[in-house]
Formats: C-alpha cells, sequence, structure tokens
C-alpha cells in the first residue's frame, strides 16, 4: 500500500468513524457516508479480492444485473462468503450507506430468507446462501468525482451512481421475498415485504367502484413483473387510475404506497425521489392492480409516472413469492451522466 492510498484509507476511516457518531451535516450524509463507507471497505482488502470487487465506471459490468439465483445468472463482484468478518461488517456498513434503518433492515432480512428458503427446499433445487451477496464498487469513490457501487444476489439488487458529491441514480433497486409470508417455524408470520403488499391493497380497497373498474386492469396477475431485467424500458400500458382522480384520501393512501419504497434508501435520496415525481406532477402518477384482491391470491400491481415505474408481483409459489422494483426511465445506472463521463474523457 502506497503512502497516498494510506493517507486516503486513514482518512476515510476516520470519517466513517464520525459519521457514525453523527457529526457530518445530515444534508451530506448519504455522499459523504457512501464515499467514506467505499472507501473503507475498498482499502481492507486485498490485491485479489480488489480484483473481484472494483471495475472502471464506464464498465459494461455496470449494468449487468438481475434478481434471480446465480446459478442461472453467473455475477462478478466479491461475495461475503470470501471475506473476513471485519471486511463483512464494512461491506454491510456499504450497504447501510445507501439505505435507512428500515431499509437496511428489510435487504438483511431478504438474505437471511436464504436460511429458510433452504430448510424449506430441503437443499434439493439450489444452493441457497446468504452469503453469495456480491458488492462491487465502479471507479474511484470520491466526494467530488463520479462512481458507483452495486450490492446483488438472488433477490436483492442495489445500484448507486455518484457524481460531484450527488447521489444522482439510485436505480433499479430490487427487492424480492421468497416466502412472502414464513408459513413455519420460529419466524412464522414474518413478511419482509408485507409494508409494500399491505399499503397498496389499502389503496386499492379505498377505492369506489368505478375507480375500480379503471385500477383494475385485468383479473389475472402476470406471472413476473413485466419489465424483468430489461436494461431500456418504456412506460407500461394500460395506465391504470391516474391521482386526478383519486379523492385527497385516497392520494394520501397512494403516497404511502411510494414511501414504502422510497423509505427504504436514505432520508436525502428519498426526498430526491419524491421531489422528482412531484415536479413532474403527482397527479400524473397512475395505479394498476392486476389479479384478485383478497390477500393471499396471486396479484400485481403499479405504480407509474411520467418519470418512474414500481411493480410488484405476488404470484409464483402460489401467490407467496415477492417480485418488486423501482425504475427510473432515463435515470437508470446514471445512464446520461455515464454519457456526460464518457464525452468528458474525449477531450
Amino acid at each position: 500500500m502506497t503512502s497516498t492510498t494510506m493517507r486516503r484509507f486513514i482518512v476515510a476511516a476516520t470519517l466513517l468513524c464520525a459519521l457514525v457518531a453523527g457529526v457530518i451535516v445530515r444534508a451530506q450524509r448519504a455522499v459523504t457516508t457512501m464515499v467514506a463507507a467505499a472507501n473503507v471497505f475498498v482499502g481492507a482488502l486485498t490485491p485479489e479480492q480488489k480484483k473481484q470487487a472494483t471495475f472502471a465506471y464506464d464498465a459494461d459490468e455496470r449494468m449487468h444485473w438481475n434478481f434471480i439465483p446465480d446459478e442461472s445468472f453467473p455475477r462478478n463482484g466479491l461475495p461475503i462468503k470470501d471475506m473476513t468478518e471485519p471486511q463483512r461488517k464494512l461491506a454491510m456498513a456499504l450497504l447501510h450507506s445507501g439505505l435507512s434503518d428500515r431499509g437496511y433492515q428489510t435487504y438483511s432480512s431478504i438474505m437471511a430468507l436464504e436460511n429458510i428458503l433452504r430448510a424449506i427446499e430441503g437443499g434439493q433445487r439450489m444452493a441457497r446462501n446468504p452469503e453469495a451477496y456480491r458488492f462491487s464498487v465502479f471507479g474511484t469513490p470520491d466526494a467530488k468525482g463520479t462512481w458507483g457501487w452495486r450490492v446483488e444476489g438472488h433477490h436483492v439488487s442495489l445500484h448507486f451512481s455518484v457524481d460531484n458529491g450527488t447521489a444522482v441514480a439510485s436505480t433499479p433497486s430490487f427487492a424480492g421475498s421468497n416466502p412472502a409470508e414464513v408459513k413455519d417455524g420460529a419466524e412464522k408470520g414474518k413478511r419482509v415485504l408485507g409494508l409494500q403488499e399491505d399499503t397498496a391493497r389499502s389503496l386499492v380497497m379505498a377505492l369506489d367502484a368505478t375507480q375500480r373498474q379503471t385500477a383494475v386492469i385485468t383479473t389475472t396477475a402476470p406471472g413476473e413483473i413485466l419489465t424483468n431485467n430489461t436494461l431500456n424500458i418504456n412506460p407500461l400500458s394500460p395506465d391504470g387510475l391516474k391521482a386526478s382522480a383519486m379523492t385527497p384520501a385516497q392520494r394520501d393512501l397512494l403516497m404511502k404506497v411510494l414511501d414504502a419504497y422510497a423509505g427504504m434508501m436514505t432520508a436525502d435520496v428519498a426526498a430526491d425521489r419524491l421531489a422528482k415525481i412531484k415536479t413532474a406532477g403527482i397527479e400524473n402518477v397512475a395505479f394498476a392492480w392486476a389479479g384478485p384482491l383478497e390477500r393471499g391470491q396471486k396479484h400485481y400491481y403499479r405504480v407509474q409516472g411520467p418519470t418512474f415505474l414500481i411493480e410488484f408481483d405476488n404470484t409464483q409459489n402460489d401467490g407467496n413469492h415477492v417480485h418488486s422494483v423501482w425504475r427510473d426511465f432515463k435515470g437508470d445506472f446514471g445512464r446520461d451522466l455515464l454519457r456526460e463521463h464518457l464525452r468528458a474523457s474525449l477531450h
């Protein structure tokens, strides 16, 4: 390790400790914490581990993503299982740097569900392993630079892009849960993504008969989120029921659905997501439901506005297996940022 690298590591480690103590101004928390956490994490890796964990910002790898098991979608990045215990703590600190406490608990619980899934399946299908999730850093983490990071594995796909001290992209952000509700054992009744399901059902149940005719787009739910892991997505049709056709109380319920997702991010990232929605017009946000309304039945919904799309699908495993995602039509992976970065590099 060179003297310059050592200084950077010491500074980042000191800064991370200060952040934990709450010294840094809250408005700067997300990116400042991400920079510190990423630098401490990368600085603690061996040369071989760094080869696995780090990539150029403009590498094709940055947009190589999915939410299915590794056996069906080989991944790069450094898996938790290949880290020492201190390195694992630093990796989880990086994960937490982009998430609220609720979001961190949600994604940690998704990882832990691999143990329950392994017990349910009896090891007959795939190697369910909560330590298989992979961490990747793209570019050099810096408060003024352009860089990004990713955490991915079965039912987890989180992507952040940072430029000049601002988190310019936090999507795609995927969260899945299998089982959606734990049916047996010590954690019976646990619903990792219960908030995402319950807020949407509260909204659809609050609609009157005429509104439901518009909101319920089909009586049969699709078998998967419609965008899957497609890189470039377009608005889905039909729209469903727009907020402009909802009562104030129903619009409040719609905002609770949005918060179920945005609220898993840090406060400033969540605020940025909601600000973009409000700028494009809350009245233009639409809610669509597919399938029966009763809990336990196979169902799907989406929330869509001019700039973003949320999809939620609970149809697999007889309606006990959730896939959910937030996508930005133009902002996924910070693609606009990448074009600017490449343009600047040419000069």
